[in-house]
């Protein structure tokens, strides 16, 4: 309820300083891993982290929200433009009213992938859960950038 009232605060004044009528994106919940928000520009969709989300809550909505409705918004005006450009970031500080941050800093500790130990000749790597999968379930492997030798997991070794 108190992303939809943040992004029809956020959209109201977007709609009055643009003196036109914005068309509201539709709301998701359904982002993993370390991203807070996503835009989805042409699908004038926005997706949240909803672990963020209820970890940060007043943060969150006041940061995230007005972050991923800029996108909607500046695409929706000015076309493809650099993601977080001068539109972007005018948008967000004159219009919304809020310092014009790329990047959050909450605390990700519960979102964090878990890493899978591989080696190759020369170190240690680690895999996420998603490319541990793609070699175990296509006989396909990663090569080290630095020995060029390939990666071969050791459930043995501690990340």
């Amino acid at each position: 309820m108190q992303v939809q009232r943040q992004l029809k605060r956020n959209l109201d004044n977007a709609n009055q300083y643009f003196q036109k009528t914005f068309i509201p994106p539709t709301v998701s919940y359904n982002v993993r891993g370390l991203k807070a928000g996503v835009a989805y520009l042409q699908k004038n969709e926005i997706r949240f982290n909803p672990t963020l989300l209820a970890e940060n809550g007043t943060k969150f909505i006041r940061q995230v929200v007005p972050h991923e409705l800029a996108h909607i918004i500046v695409f929706q005006q000015f076309g493809r433009v650099a993601p977080h450009g001068k539109e972007w970031k005018q948008l967000m500080q004159n219009v919304f009213g809020v310092p014009a941050d790329i990047y959050h800093r909450f605390d990700t500790t519960n979102v964090q992938e878990a890493r899978i130990p591989y080696r190759c000749q020369c170190r240690l790597h680690t895999l996420s859960q998603r490319q541990h999968n793609f070699t175990q379930q296509t006989n396909r492997y990663y090569i080290c950038r630095h020995c060029k030798t390939p990666l071969y997991h050791n459930p043995t070794i501690n990340p």
